[in-house]
């Protein structure tokens, strides 16, 4: 019973880190808006993107998108699942049931360019 208890404490905590948004830096202003369409897109091939698979240098492919996730590796709350397909295509995994909605506007945060077709 004891453990029943603590899982759903520690489920609620989780739950609640998830869900809470990220706060903006001090002067900064917060705007809504699609991170990838205000960047110059650069072009990266699958051979570029491939160099990037390390924990301190973690890149991953998203729906044809790449995304420099560095610096968010150690933040990640799944652990090092993110790890998983670094340096690789991380679509399936991105759109998995365990992340919360609030991962889809997170990820233009680290957009750096599309992958070349």
């Amino acid at each position: 019973m004891m453990i029943v208890a603590v899982a759903l404490i520690l489920g609620v905590l989780f739950g609640g880190f998830i869900l809470i948004p990220r706060g903006s830096k001090s002067g900064q202003t917060e705007v809504c808006s699609n991170a990838s369409d205000n960047k110059a897109s650069k072009i990266y091939s699958k051979a570029d993107v491939s160099l990037h698979n390390k924990r301190t240098d973690c890149w991953i492919i998203i729906k044809d998108k790449v995304y420099d996730v560095t610096s968010y590796v150690e933040e990640h709350p799944g652990g090092d699942a993110i790890l998983t397909h670094a340096g690789d295509d991380s679509t399936e995994g991105f759109f998995g049931p365990q992340h919360a909605t609030r991962v889809f506007d997170m990820i233009d945060d680290f957009y750096i360019g599309n992958l070349e077709q």
